[in-house]
């Protein structure tokens, strides 16, 4: 099952509505706002910022960047058409915010352009990962400064012991909407390889208990993965989802992903 985000631009409308809601729920999600404030507090913003976020969505980080202190200017960038006019419609009023549809690997940005870009939980999407850094390099000024947030899937789990079947639901969930669950794991690397200056890896943890949430909606959308797969008939897939409710509704429910950040800079 492909990265549903990886060909965002062919997915039908009620799937790419259904994504934003998923995208703003995280994002309000107080442990997420606290992770992504951590990473902003250690970006160096030059007093009026002019900065760039690749992979922007509806637009929820895009919005926190525009009202974060230091900052100018705020562009966002996504391939999705539904995702822009949603991100245009959800920023009404913030003067300083812009949304442009385009590629993160081949941006429609003049070179030297921004002073901050930033990836949140985006490069796991791409199929070109060093393609989407090598743009980010050349839209970057010179001592600019590249900030990448992003998921470490391969960590991503429900299950309370071995063989827990909700385990099954996340990981069908995260092959549907995660291109490459690896990728944090060779991040580092890859920014060094586009030219930047080492960067600082910093670790970052979601746990979600004991009421699930967003990783609760995501356990669902699993278990309609899987439904749609064949791999299971529909009365498996409703228990699945009625044995996450019930131990959310029971105050059981477990839920962890992990995240790291690399804050790098462009040399001068």
């Amino acid at each position: 099952m492909p990265d549903v985000y990886a060909t965002i631009t062919e997915a039908e409308p009620e799937v790419v509505e259904r994504l934003g809601d998923v995208i703003e729920l995280r994002a309000a999600e107080p442990q997420q706002a606290a992770m992504r404030e951590a990473y902003f507090a250690e970006i160096d913003f030059p007093p009026g910022a002019r900065v760039l976020e690749v992979g922007c969505g509806p637009g929820p980080v895009a919005r926190a960047l525009a009202a974060w202190a230091g900052v100018g200017e705020v562009v966002g960038v996504d391939p999705s058409p539904l995702f822009v006019a949603r991100a245009r419609e959800l920023a009404g009023g913030i003067e300083n915010l812009t949304f442009v549809e385009g590629d993160g690997r081949s941006l429609p940005l003049e070179d030297g352009s921004f002073d901050v870009v930033v990836f949140h939980t985006t490069l796991c999407h791409v199929p070109e990962p060093e393609q989407a850094l090598a743009e980010a390099f050349r839209v970057l000024r010179r001592n600019g400064s590249l900030a990448v947030f992003d998921g470490d899937y391969a960590t991503t789990t429900c299950a309370l012991g071995d063989f827990d079947p909700l385990q099954a639901c996340l990981e069908a969930a995260v092959d549907f909407l995660v291109h490459d669950r690896w990728l944090v794991r060779r991040l580092a690397r890859l920014v060094a390889s586009a030219g930047f200056d080492a960067g600082r890896l910093r670790s970052h943890g979601y746990v979600e208990t004991p009421a699930g949430g967003y990783m609760l909606a995501i356990v669902e959308r699993g278990a309609e993965r899987l439904l749609d797969a064949g791999r299971i008939g529909p009365e498996t897939a409703a228990a699945l989802k009625d044995e996450a409710r019930r131990r959310s509704d029971a105050g059981e429910f477990f839920g962890f992903i992990g995240y790291a950040s690399v804050l790098a800079r462009k040399p001068g």
